[in-house]
């Protein structure tokens, strides 16, 4: 059981690295402070559903619903490109008021945005419908997948926390409207790249 925890926590970690959409706004959130222990609890909870789902339910959604993955490529691709294009002219107007712990989002908006960037992105389903399901299919006793779903849910909360909080780190270098400037462009190019691989896909 222990090393089928293991290999859940790392699995995740590998998949999770990468820069997505969801961990570029978590990201954003750390740097303003702005409800950071919600944003993180709530893409962790978010994480450990479709963890656990994969888990159990392997391909069998994908069964019930094959057109499922069509429709999510479609309105992930367009929620990031709105997104990114948002970004893109905010940069634009470079109208900022900074002052870290002060964002003028309310608490439902920046989950709302979170939860499009978690639910409407396929790259999500793929990662834990798909992929942890995949491995964890090694495992033929129940206590060691639901070991190895545990490993990863808890791989995803530890890391949505480091990535949220250590944000914060970085508050010094993003106190110029220059520097947010910056931020929004990349965070543009990064929706648009994220939807065009999508789409290609």
């Amino acid at each position: 059981m222990l090393a089928a925890f293991i290999t859940g926590f790392v699995t995740l970690l590998t998949l999770i690295l990468a820069v997505g959409a969801q961990n570029v706004f978590i990201l954003r959130q750390g740097l303003l402070r702005s409800h950071v222990f919600s944003v993180c609890l709530f893409a962790a909870i978010a994480d450990a559903i479709l963890i656990w789902t994969g888990v159990i339910s392997f391909s069998a959604i994908s069964q019930i619903v094959p057109e499922i993955s069509k429709f999510m490529t479609w309105a992930g691709a367009a929620f990031l490109i709105s997104y990114g294009i948002i970004r893109f002219i905010t940069a634009y107007k470079g109208i900022y008021d900074i002052r870290f712990g002060d964002d003028s989002s309310t608490l439902s908006k920046s989950l709302l945005a979170l939860a499009g960037f978690t639910f409407l992105n396929p790259h999500v389903y793929l990662d834990t419908l798909g992929l942890i399901g995949a491995v964890s299919v090694q495992y033929d006793d129940a206590l060691s997948k639901y070991a190895f779903a545990t490993g990863a849910s808890l791989g995803s909360l530890i890391f949505f926390f480091i990535l949220g909080y250590g944000a914060r780190i970085l508050s010094p270098l993003m106190s110029s409207t220059v520097a947010w400037q910056i931020l929004d462009i990349v965070i543009g190019i990064t929706m648009l790249a994220i939807a065009a691989s999508l789409l290609s896909n």
